[in-house]
């Protein structure tokens, strides 16, 4: 089946392309690097026709409130129009368990706003709701820095490898659409500051990490369990000290 991923010139997007391939799909990488833009609709009929599936993968090249809500609001309505047009039976989009529980942070607001658009579609879909990734540990750690210290609470977190959320979204892509939400989350539960202090140690960052209670997530405050995903999750294999091990 042809597969277009939206995105797909990322973290996530390229693995998911190869895979598809490999699998014997046609899997295209639409992006901006690639001649399409969601945002202004440029290149956009062209790239679904003749798609059964799109995967959005896409992300916010700001995260400043208004910039990443006017993003993911006028390029998931394009993207579901263009969609419809084209005849496209599954649209599958990333998203972030807790979504729903971080809304003081306008990144999540954002993120709300694209799950709600796409459930209101009419289009059958699948929405991915994943951990933090492995990757990501240092933009946590950046955007909590505050001169040589990283201020995090102790919240708990499982993040996994990207490349385990490719085969989650890869599976989804290929199979029935589920109209609704399916979680996955890594093998491990950290305590956010830990994980984040682990991470820092294996890179021989010199930051402190310093745990804060009163710290916030992306501009959310963060209770114990806002951050893990909820029973019947997909646990994936790869453990945060394998990947770090591969890193080094």
């Amino acid at each position: 089946m042809k597969v277009v991923v939206i995105g797909g010139t990322g973290l996530i997007g390229s693995q998911l392309v190869t895979r598809l391939g490999e699998q014997g799909h046609q899997a295209v990488a639409a992006s901006p690097r690639t001649g399409v833009d969601t945002l202004t609709g440029k290149g956009l009929a062209e790239a679904l026709e003749g798609a059964s599936v799109v995967v959005d993968v896409s992300n916010s090249p700001s995260f400043a409130d208004d910039a990443v809500m006017d993003f993911f609001r006028t390029s998931t309505a394009n993207l579901l129009s263009a969609g419809a047009d084209a005849g496209v039976t599954h649209h599958v989009a990333l998203s972030v368990v807790g979504t729903e529980r971080l809304q003081e942070s306008g990144y999540f607001r954002a993120k709300q706003a694209q799950e709600e658009l796409i459930g209101a579609s009419g289009l059958p879909y699948s929405i991915v709701h994943a951990t933090q990734f492995f990757e990501f540990v240092q933009g946590i750690a950046d955007s909590a820095t505050d001169g040589g210290s990283v201020r995090l609470p102790s919240a708990r977190v499982q993040p996994l490898y990207s490349g385990d959320v490719v085969d989650a979204v890869g599976r989804t892509a290929v199979g029935s659409p589920v109209g609704g939400v399916l979680e996955v989350a890594g093998p491990d539960t950290f305590h956010l500051d830990e994980l984040v202090r682990t991470g820092l140690a294996a890179g021989n960052d010199p930051r402190t990490v310093v745990t804060d209670p009163h710290a916030t997530y992306f501009g959310a405050g963060l209770r114990e369990t806002t951050l893990l995903p909820g029973p019947g999750a997909h646990i994936t294999a790869t453990r945060f000290a394998d990947w770090l091990a591969r890193q080094s």
